[in-house]
């Protein structure tokens, strides 16, 4: 980068990185200024934080397990729609909380078709509330997460290993001990750290699917303790502990989430010649169960849907509009923080350190200390709208800056060199040279900001009235209401306003990406 734009954007940078740090660590060390002792962490909180232990190790544990022949499948085979497959496989990653909740009932429910099926064949029923309903929501948002970066490490493995295996005649059982071992070894274990991070952090999920003495996640916890017994004390530690944890996993994971180095190949297309016959069809299967389990809640959802759409109150609607302008600044605000911060990283280790801060921070504890350093001067219910889009923004920077910081290290070794030699600086730079370069990652920052933004139920449930209600809180109303013909009708606006968003803006930066 020119020197003369270096200084402006260590700057931005540095304020960027101010910011996230005083969201995060600010507010935690605001809630804890606050609280007047730290009685109040009982046998209750105690039971929380176990349940939320094992359940986030077996939901990572399923979630890596299953992902590894549903990747495997796809790494090896190449068929019409493969492209697709992939694309829809990932959508639950976007996909509202609620929403999936909603469409896991309706699959997994008492009249689902799940149990249907059980009581025709005489069966035990199985029940998507309580300990077994929060892992399985886990294990439904995960496992794309984890089919993802195991397929990425499957897809690391030179294409002339492959042929090489071949041409020596090794069959399936030895190209897996000698080529996709030592990759599993190496990417597995940062597979399972990061989703046992996010799986520690779940609040929707348990708010709508567990609750209860046995099924209280910390950060459900963390809900009870501000928002019904005002107990800051119990909310801090609660929260100091659980960003311990998060952060630990989620910095291991950054560090061991790499790929087997393998010696480069030409990067060509990995064609393999070890699966043919029955390995074929175990294949097939595996991918067309995974697709099942993923997209049967959608569908169970849209069907639903339809017919409620006619019936939704006025509120939902109004709800959506407010959904949409808070997707739209925080997708705006987090573009704002990630470009600046992707930009001024050279090594990027301490856009990395920053960037672990929110996947570990407890959303609910952040609009806790915000409210904490504003509740003098402002009403909550006024800057609910506001406090969560500036929180949406900061829990969506590092999925933006996965994406941004490698395009930004790619743009300096190849066109910033030539900016460099030209003298380029400034707004001319950014222009010509910098948004161009990384017009398809800024677009994919942006929907998925949007996306993510669009479905979160968080903040707002704890500081919204009937006014300022998003669409998410509004659907989750409905539901606990049992008004479930017009939720179907919510969740489905909710679902297509999700998709829209992010698919706008992704095609939006992928549309003349290379001019």
């Amino acid at each position: 980068m020119a020197a003369g734009s270096q200084p402006v954007t260590r700057s931005l940078a540095a304020l960027a990185a101010a910011l996230v740090l005083a969201v995060t660590l600010g507010t935690l060390a605001a809630v804890a200024w606050r609280a007047e002792g730290f009685a109040g962490v009982g046998p209750a909180a105690r039971d929380a934080l176990w349940f939320t232990l094992w359940q986030a190790v077996v939901s990572a544990s399923l979630s890596v397990i299953l992902a590894v022949p549903v990747a495997r499948a796809l790494a090896r085979r190449r068929f019409r729609g493969r492209g697709a497959v992939i694309t829809l496989m990932g959508a639950p990653f976007i996909l509202p909380t609620i929403v999936a909740v909603l469409g896991l009932v309706a699959v997994f429910g008492r009249s689902g078709v799940v149990n249907v099926a059980l009581r025709a064949l005489g069966l035990p029923e199985v029940s998507p509330y309580g300990p077994q309903g929060v892992i399985l929501a886990h294990v439904f948002f995960n496992l794309p997460l984890a089919v993802r970066l195991v397929l990425q490490g499957w897809l690391s493995i030179p294409a002339e290993r492959f042929r090489l295996a071949a041409s020596l005649g090794m069959e399936a059982g030895a190209v897996q001990r000698a080529l996709e071992w030592p990759m599993l070894r190496s990417v597995l274990p940062g597979a399972w750290l990061l989703i046992f991070a996010l799986c520690l952090t779940s609040f929707a999920v348990a708010l709508a699917l567990g609750g209860g003495p046995g099924a209280t996640t910390v950060e459900l916890a963390i809900y009870q303790a501000f928002r019904f017994d005002y107990d800051l004390g119990a909310a801090s530690v609660l929260g100091l502990v659980q960003f311990a944890l998060a952060g630990a996993a989620a910095a291991l994971a950054w560090g061991l989430a790499r790929p087997a180095v393998f010696a480069g190949g030409l990067g060509g297309v990995v064609r393999r010649w070890d699966g043919g016959g029955w390995l074929r069809l175990q294949d097939a299967t595996v991918i067309a169960l995974a697709a099942l389990f993923l997209l049967a809640p959608l569908l169970a959802v849209g069907l639903r849907g339809i017919s409620g759409l006619a019936e939704m109150p006025a509120a939902v609607w109004w709800a959506a509009l407010r959904s949409i302008l808070v997707a739209l600044a925080s997708a705006a605000l987090c573009l704002a923080l990630a470009l600046p911060m992707a930009l001024a990283a050279r090594r990027g280790l301490w856009v990395q350190l920053v960037g672990v801060l929110p996947i570990a921070a407890s959303p609910l504890v952040i609009g806790t200390g915000l409210f904490i350093l504003s509740y003098r001067w402002v009403r909550p219910d006024e800057i609910a709208l506001a406090v969560t889009a500036l929180v949406n923004a900061v829990l969506a920077l590092p999925f933006a800056l996965a994406a941004l910081v490698p395009a930004a290290r790619e743009m300096r070794a190849g066109s910033g060199r030539l900016a460099d030699s030209l003298g380029m600086s400034g707004w001319a730079r950014m222009r010509l040279v910098t948004l161009p370069s990384l017009r398809r990652p800024i677009g994919f920052a942006l929907g998925l900001a949007a996306a993510l933004s669009m479905g979160d139920l968080g903040v707002i449930a704890l500081f919204a009235d009937g006014d300022t209600a998003t669409l998410p809180l509004q659907l989750y109303r409905l539901m606990a209401s049992y008004r479930i013909d017009q939720a179907a009708g919510a969740a489905l606006l909710l679902l297509a306003l999700s998709l829209g968003l992010f698919w706008g803006f992704d095609r939006g930066g992928r549309a003349h990406a290379g001019a």
